[in-house]
């Protein structure tokens, strides 16, 4: 057998080796994913402490008396999106009326906490993106009350 072959072949099964030790060695994860597990409650937790570091008093006493966070709009001064601590459409409120919901939601999931937040800093941040990246839902105010202008 040619000895070159041999060499290649035993440095290969050395690394392998070396590999299956470190491997074995990190419970079974990969080095260089040292990132600690959190759980669920964990993650809901400092979602939850984040989330009233960035708030007001009066926003968060809002999203707990409520259930809601309302979030004025940059752009337009009659507007308010009034976003839901529990998942669910963000409503667009103009001159008290609900008159469009959208859906945005996060592609992995997050702590409600988390949610809520992301929704008022893409609020704040950048309303248009914000309204593109959205599903709108129209909502259908029957003829009499446009008539009656209630």
């Amino acid at each position: 057998m040619d000895p070159i072959l041999i060499l290649v072949a035993t440095f290969v099964i050395t690394c392998l080796a070396i590999g299956l030790v470190v491997h074995l060695a990190n419970g079974g994860e990969q080095p260089w994913s040292r990132t600690p597990r959190v759980t669920w409650r964990e993650a809901h937790a400092r979602a939850e402490t984040l989330l009233k570091e960035m708030l007001t008093v009066a926003e968060y006493d809002q999203l707990g008396e409520r259930g809601y966070l309302d979030v004025p709009s940059p752009s337009e001064p009659t507007r308010t999106y009034r976003v839901p601590r529990g998942g669910g459409r963000v409503a667009i409120v103009e001159g008290g009326a609900e008159i469009e919901s959208l859906c945005v939601t996060p592609v992995d999931s997050l702590p409600p906490g988390d949610v809520v937040l992301v929704h008022k800093l893409m609020i704040e941040g950048d309303e248009q993106e914000y309204l593109r990246r959205a599903n709108r839902y129209r909502l259908r105010v029957p003829a009499n009350l446009l008539r009656t202008g209630v």
